[in-house]
Protein backbone atom coordinates (compact mmCIF):
# COMPACT_ATOMS: atom_id res chain seq x y z
CA UNK A 1 0.00 0.00 0.00
CA UNK A 2 1.56 3.29 -1.19
CA UNK A 3 1.51 5.98 1.57
CA UNK A 4 3.26 8.89 0.06
CA UNK A 5 5.35 9.84 -2.93
CA UNK A 6 8.52 11.59 -3.14
CA UNK A 7 9.77 12.81 -6.87
CA UNK A 8 9.63 15.34 -9.82
CA UNK A 9 6.33 16.57 -11.61
CA UNK A 10 6.66 15.16 -14.48
CA UNK A 11 3.36 16.74 -15.79
CA UNK A 12 -0.02 17.95 -14.74
CA UNK A 13 -3.94 17.41 -15.92
CA UNK A 14 -7.08 18.54 -14.88
CA UNK A 15 -7.47 16.84 -11.79
CA UNK A 16 -4.16 14.80 -12.02
CA UNK A 17 -0.26 15.15 -11.28
CA UNK A 18 2.05 12.71 -12.81
CA UNK A 19 4.73 12.39 -10.60
CA UNK A 20 8.39 10.71 -11.61
CA UNK A 21 9.91 8.49 -9.27
CA UNK A 22 13.15 7.00 -10.05
CA UNK A 23 12.02 6.89 -13.93
CA UNK A 24 8.55 5.24 -12.57
CA UNK A 25 5.56 7.65 -13.53
CA UNK A 26 2.59 7.24 -10.76
CA UNK A 27 -0.87 9.34 -11.97
CA UNK A 28 -2.19 10.58 -8.55
CA UNK A 29 -5.55 12.26 -8.10
CA UNK A 30 -5.59 15.31 -6.37
CA UNK A 31 -7.43 18.75 -4.90
CA UNK A 32 -6.87 21.74 -7.01
CA UNK A 33 -5.09 22.78 -3.88
CA UNK A 34 -2.71 20.51 -4.23
CA UNK A 35 -2.27 20.81 -7.74
CA UNK A 36 -1.68 24.22 -7.42
CA UNK A 37 1.28 23.77 -5.27
CA UNK A 38 2.84 21.22 -7.42
CA UNK A 39 2.54 22.73 -10.38
CA UNK A 40 4.46 25.92 -9.08
CA UNK A 41 7.47 23.33 -7.23
CA UNK A 42 10.59 23.11 -8.31
CA UNK A 43 12.65 20.04 -7.66
CA UNK A 44 12.11 16.99 -5.20
CA UNK A 45 8.39 17.12 -3.96
CA UNK A 46 6.40 14.75 -2.09
CA UNK A 47 2.94 13.84 -1.23
CA UNK A 48 0.67 12.04 0.83
CA UNK A 49 -1.34 9.36 -0.71
CA UNK A 50 -4.50 7.43 -0.27
CA UNK A 51 -4.52 4.09 -2.04
CA UNK A 52 -7.86 3.04 -3.26
CA UNK A 53 -7.99 -0.91 -4.70
CA UNK A 54 -11.41 -1.70 -6.50
CA UNK A 55 -12.02 -5.22 -8.82
CA UNK A 56 -10.73 -2.93 -12.17
CA UNK A 57 -8.75 -0.25 -10.67
CA UNK A 58 -5.78 0.87 -8.64
CA UNK A 59 -5.99 4.73 -8.10
CA UNK A 60 -4.10 7.16 -6.41
CA UNK A 61 -4.61 10.18 -4.53
CA UNK A 62 -2.80 12.51 -3.27
CA UNK A 63 -2.54 15.90 -0.88
CA UNK A 64 -0.41 18.37 0.14
CA UNK A 65 -0.13 17.67 4.06
CA UNK A 66 -1.58 15.09 6.58
CA UNK A 67 -4.77 17.40 7.20
CA UNK A 68 -5.63 17.15 3.63
CA UNK A 69 -5.64 13.84 3.71
CA UNK A 70 -7.20 13.08 7.48
CA UNK A 71 -10.42 15.35 5.63
CA UNK A 72 -9.91 13.10 2.65
CA UNK A 73 -10.50 10.10 4.71
CA UNK A 74 -13.09 11.63 7.29
CA UNK A 75 -15.66 12.94 4.83
CA UNK A 76 -15.47 9.48 2.58
CA UNK A 77 -17.61 8.11 5.83
CA UNK A 78 -20.07 10.32 4.80
CA UNK A 79 -23.06 8.00 2.78
CA UNK A 80 -23.05 10.09 -1.06
CA UNK A 81 -19.05 11.05 -0.83
CA UNK A 82 -16.81 9.13 -3.25
CA UNK A 83 -13.73 9.83 -3.97
CA UNK A 84 -14.25 12.55 -6.95
CA UNK A 85 -16.68 14.82 -4.56
CA UNK A 86 -13.86 14.64 -1.84
CA UNK A 87 -11.23 16.25 -4.00
CA UNK A 88 -14.37 18.81 -5.21
CA UNK A 89 -14.41 19.89 -1.29
CA UNK A 90 -11.13 20.13 -1.38
CA UNK A 91 -10.54 22.27 -3.73
CA UNK A 92 -12.88 25.10 -2.49
CA UNK A 93 -12.23 24.75 1.52
CA UNK A 94 -8.87 24.29 2.95
CA UNK A 95 -8.39 21.97 6.12
CA UNK A 96 -9.24 24.69 8.19
CA UNK A 97 -12.17 26.27 6.21
CA UNK A 98 -13.91 22.55 6.31
CA UNK A 99 -13.45 22.91 10.10
CA UNK A 100 -15.06 26.39 10.74
CA UNK A 101 -18.17 25.51 8.34
CA UNK A 102 -18.76 22.73 9.62
CA UNK A 103 -18.40 24.18 12.65
CA UNK A 104 -20.58 26.95 11.78
CA UNK A 105 -23.09 24.48 9.80
CA UNK A 106 -22.26 26.82 7.11
CA UNK A 107 -24.38 24.93 4.26
CA UNK A 108 -23.89 27.68 1.50
CA UNK A 109 -19.71 27.12 1.86
CA UNK A 110 -20.44 23.68 1.08
CA UNK A 111 -22.59 23.21 -1.96
CA UNK A 112 -19.21 25.78 -3.22
CA UNK A 113 -18.20 22.66 -4.19
CA UNK A 114 -19.01 20.73 -7.60
CA UNK A 115 -21.59 18.01 -7.39
CA UNK A 116 -22.38 18.94 -3.47
CA UNK A 117 -26.43 19.74 -3.63
CA UNK A 118 -28.34 21.18 -0.38
CA UNK A 119 -29.19 17.63 0.76
CA UNK A 120 -25.41 16.21 0.48
CA UNK A 121 -24.58 19.41 2.25
CA UNK A 122 -26.76 18.91 5.24
CA UNK A 123 -26.10 15.21 5.60
CA UNK A 124 -22.59 15.98 5.75
CA UNK A 125 -22.52 19.16 8.14
CA UNK A 126 -24.73 16.75 10.35
CA UNK A 127 -22.69 13.63 10.17
CA UNK A 128 -19.07 15.33 10.98
CA UNK A 129 -20.62 18.19 13.41
CA UNK A 130 -18.65 15.72 16.53
CA UNK A 131 -16.13 14.47 14.49
CA UNK A 132 -14.21 17.24 13.40
CA UNK A 133 -12.40 17.29 16.84
CA UNK A 134 -10.14 14.87 15.52
CA UNK A 135 -8.98 16.27 12.81
CA UNK A 136 -5.57 18.21 13.19
CA UNK A 137 -6.15 21.74 13.39
CA UNK A 138 -4.85 24.77 11.68
CA UNK A 139 -3.85 27.87 14.06
CA UNK A 140 -7.10 30.15 12.15
CA UNK A 141 -9.46 27.41 13.45
CA UNK A 142 -7.59 25.81 16.49
CA UNK A 143 -9.71 27.61 18.94
CA UNK A 144 -12.94 27.09 17.49
CA UNK A 145 -12.53 23.09 18.27
CA UNK A 146 -14.14 23.96 21.73
CA UNK A 147 -16.41 26.07 19.95
CA UNK A 148 -18.00 23.32 17.80
CA UNK A 149 -21.09 23.12 19.73
CA UNK A 150 -22.26 26.97 19.99
CA UNK A 151 -24.32 26.98 17.13
CA UNK A 152 -26.17 24.36 18.16
CA UNK A 153 -28.47 26.78 20.43
CA UNK A 154 -25.94 26.27 23.61
CA UNK A 155 -24.44 29.50 22.99
CA UNK A 156 -27.53 32.15 22.71
CA UNK A 157 -25.71 35.04 22.76
CA UNK A 158 -23.29 33.49 20.29
CA UNK A 159 -26.24 32.26 17.86
CA UNK A 160 -28.00 35.44 17.58
CA UNK A 161 -24.65 37.56 17.33
CA UNK A 162 -24.06 35.01 14.01
CA UNK A 163 -27.09 35.58 12.31
CA UNK A 164 -27.46 39.48 13.23
CA UNK A 165 -24.08 39.24 10.80
CA UNK A 166 -25.69 36.86 8.40
CA UNK A 167 -28.69 39.09 8.05
CA UNK A 168 -26.50 42.15 7.02
CA UNK A 169 -24.79 40.03 4.19
CA UNK A 170 -21.70 38.49 5.52
CA UNK A 171 -20.89 34.55 5.30
CA UNK A 172 -21.89 32.30 8.19
CA UNK A 173 -18.11 30.61 8.53
CA UNK A 174 -17.38 34.39 8.17
CA UNK A 175 -19.46 35.61 11.10
CA UNK A 176 -19.03 32.35 13.15
CA UNK A 177 -14.91 32.73 13.62
CA UNK A 178 -15.00 36.83 14.41
CA UNK A 179 -18.54 35.98 17.23
CA UNK A 180 -16.66 32.94 18.61
CA UNK A 181 -13.24 35.09 18.86
CA UNK A 182 -15.21 37.66 20.72
CA UNK A 183 -17.01 35.62 22.95
CA UNK A 184 -13.49 33.88 24.40
CA UNK A 185 -12.08 37.46 24.35
CA UNK A 186 -14.59 39.00 26.80
CA UNK A 187 -15.55 35.88 28.97
CA UNK A 188 -18.70 36.25 31.13
CA UNK A 189 -18.93 39.89 30.56
CA UNK A 190 -20.37 39.14 26.95
CA UNK A 191 -23.67 39.91 25.08
CA UNK A 192 -24.93 39.82 22.06
CA UNK A 193 -24.83 43.84 21.44
CA UNK A 194 -20.89 43.39 22.04
CA UNK A 195 -20.36 40.74 20.23
CA UNK A 196 -22.04 42.03 17.15
CA UNK A 197 -19.70 45.20 17.20
CA UNK A 198 -16.73 43.12 17.85
CA UNK A 199 -17.48 41.31 15.08
CA UNK A 200 -18.86 44.34 12.58
CA UNK A 201 -15.05 45.78 13.75
CA UNK A 202 -13.24 42.42 12.35
CA UNK A 203 -14.93 41.92 9.34
CA UNK A 204 -14.89 45.63 8.97
CA UNK A 205 -10.82 45.81 9.24
CA UNK A 206 -10.42 42.79 6.63
CA UNK A 207 -13.19 43.40 4.06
Amino acid sequence: MIAKLTGLVDQTGEGYVVIDVNGVGYMVFCSNRTLNMLATASGTVSVMIETHVREDHIHLYGFADEAERAWFSLLTTVQGVGAKVCLAILSVLSPDNLVQAIAAQDKAAITRAPGVGPKLATRILTELKDKVGGIALGSTTAALEGEVGGADGTNKFADDAVSALVNLGYGRSEAFQVVHQAAAKHGDGVTVELLIKDGLAELSAHG
